[in-house]
């Protein structure tokens, strides 16, 4: 059964966080994945956008795929379809990446259990804007 971590854990993940990489990021600014994470960027997190089909997003550079971003990421941000999650989830477990956070409205029980097993931290169907909003 999925679940997500309890808010305190939460409150600490974002907290220790300085680097986020947002898989499925547009260069769109109508788009949620751009709007969410422009707040976050404004709040002083480092975005790194992952996006095959955009050059740059908010003023930085967009990488192809998680393996292509440089050094350590804290929080790997997800903005694709509940179906890509394991696809995702298997390429975050080749990079250098300690939280998994799949947006409001996805979710995946796959992708949810790869990383389990593994003992990461898997956040689920929750707007990090929000809970960095509520949590901070």
């Amino acid at each position: 059964m999925m679940r997500n971590p309890e808010r305190d854990e939460i409150r600490d993940i974002l907290n220790k966080s300085k680097r986020i990489a947002v898989v499925g990021l547009s260069d769109d600014p109508s788009r949620t994945s751009y709007m969410v994470s422009k707040v976050m960027q404004d709040a002083g997190y480092e975005i790194i956008p992952v996006n095959p089909t955009v050059k740059e997003v908010l003023g930085v550079k967009a990488v192809p795929s998680l393996k292509d971003v440089e050094g350590h990421i804290d929080i790997v941000n997800v903005f694709r379809r509940s179906e890509f999650l394991p696809e995702t989830a298997a390429e975050f477990l080749e990079a250098d990446a300690d939280v998994f956070w799949a947006q409001q409205g996805l979710a995946n029980e796959k992708a949810y259990n790869m990383l389990k097993e593994k003992g990461y931290p898997v956040i689920m169907d929750l707007c990090i804007k929000v809970a960095h909003a509520v949590l901070k």
